[in-house]
């Protein structure tokens, strides 16, 4: 992405939840670069968010570190106060934060498992465009527009590999929120959409996939290749950009390699 200008996104406050690493970190990076504000949420990795935090700042970035488990409800809220708070206002959140937690087939799975893995993927996103909202009309209604993007999976179509069905589910949960959500709120000029990543070369998949099932996804896709975190950027800049994507609405863009065509 570099070289592209988006003038519309500049001194834009944006937050930006699980950018510690992989396609969040390339986020708040191409955001960063766009002239935004970010806001910067982390759970675990700590290190890594410090480090990228450094590196924005370095460059010229205004950069906010918030820490929360977003898993839970008041970490949810937590983040979404804390960076309004600290920018004065809130224009755009970017919920990205979601893990598979582990791989469990449906006849497997506990109660517990099913938790964990919604919490994460699923009820944070609901919990923090609640407590969003506010924030977002007031942007809105100062200066036309505010927006929210949501992570979502290639899982929630395909029904994700072995293992992966509760957290395919969960997106799926996320990408019917996301057209639903768009309804209620396009009326005050926020515009809600989301992003469907396919197998992207992050430290998801060195986490939770094995060599053979990598192979195996890789069969599937006509390009012949996983995607990069930064590949992905492009589509949530498109859709921050009310310049370009103001009559996008509920809408969610695949970036997969051509590996699910609907």
């Amino acid at each position: 992405m570099d070289g592209l200008r988006i003038p519309d996104l500049n001194g834009r406050a944006v937050l930006i939840t699980g950018a510690s690493t992989g396609i969040g970190a390339a986020l708040a990076r191409a955001f960063a670069a766009q002239g935004a504000q970010v806001a910067i949420h982390y759970n675990r990795s700590r290190d890594a968010a410090e480090a990228l935090a450094s590196e924005l700042v370095l460059a010229g970035a205004a950069v906010h570190l918030i820490h929360a488990d977003v898993a839970k409800g008041e970490g949810a809220r937590w983040a979404v106060e804390d960076a309004a708070r600290h920018f004065g206002r809130l224009d755009g959140l970017v919920n990205n934060a979601g893990a598979m937690v582990r791989r469990v087939a449906y006849a497997e799975a506990t109660e517990a498992d099913y938790d964990e893995i919604m919490d994460l993927n699923a009820r944070s996103v609901l919990i923090a465009c609640r407590a969003a909202i506010p924030h977002l009309k007031a942007a809105a209604q100062a200066a036309g527009d505010a927006f929210i993007i949501n992570t979502t999976s290639v899982a929630a179509r395909n029904g994700g590999s072995g293992g992966a069905g509760i957290y395919g589910s969960a997106k799926g949960f996320v990408s019917t929120m996301t057209r639903g959500l768009a309804k209620e709120l396009i009326p005050f000029g926020i515009r809600v959409n989301a992003v469907a990543p396919g197998v992207i070369a992050t430290p998801f998949h060195e986490r939770y996939s094995t060599k053979a099932q990598i192979e195996a996804a890789l069969a599937t896709i006509p390009a012949g290749r996983m995607g990069t975190a930064e590949e992905c950027t492009g589509a949530y800049l498109f859709l921050a950009s009310p310049a370009l994507s103001s009559y996008v609405v509920g809408q969610v863009i695949e970036v997969n390699g051509g590996q699910l065509m609907p």
